[in-house]
């Protein structure tokens, strides 16, 4: 393994951060743990260790090529851990919210999520997650039921585009 700098973010080498996780040298300690050595799979393109660190539970909704094609195809451009709530090594369940941003087909996107982890048997399992959608700012002021409507049509907004 090289002295490259870890996907995930630490700071740390891969060697001293990541890397022995992903290859089964060492478990991860904590769920945060899990969730950076899965970003750090996902750019190394390790879809093994991505079912390997996927509860039993919902594996079944997994598909591998689908997955494969999102590693291979994004550019990974770096891993934000919002916060964490429990998923310490004395837990047995935890929560990641984090953030990592990405390139795919020339556009940039965010992946906000919140990933629930279980711990059996001393060892973590990414479980599921759900998204955070980020609310959406208008660019523009709000256009009034009276208003003209911003179709051109002439007509108020209501009687056109509002309906």
């Amino acid at each position: 393994m090289s002295a490259e700098l870890c996907p995930c973010g630490t700071g740390l080498t891969l060697e001293k951060c990541c890397g022995p996780y992903i290859e089964n040298k060492k478990l991860p300690p904590t769920a945060e743990a899990t969730m950076r050595s899965r970003y750090t799979a996902y750019v190394l393109e390790n879809i093994d260790y991505l079912f390997d660190t996927h509860h039993e539970s919902t594996k079944a909704d997994l598909n591998r090529e689908e997955i494969t094609a999102w590693s291979e195809e994004a550019q990974w451009l770096g891993l934000r851990i919002i916060k964490t709530d429990a998923g310490s090594e004395k837990d047995n369940q935890g929560l990641v919210e984090f953030n990592c941003s990405y390139e795919l087909g020339g556009k940039i996107q965010n992946h906000h999520e919140i990933s629930h982890f279980v711990k059996e048997n001393g060892r973590w399992f990414f479980q599921d997650g759900r998204f955070v959608h980020e609310t959406v700012r208008r660019e523009g002021p709000k256009v009034g039921r009276n208003d003209p409507c911003p179709c051109g049509s002439g007509k108020k907004h209501k009687k056109c585009c509002a309906v």
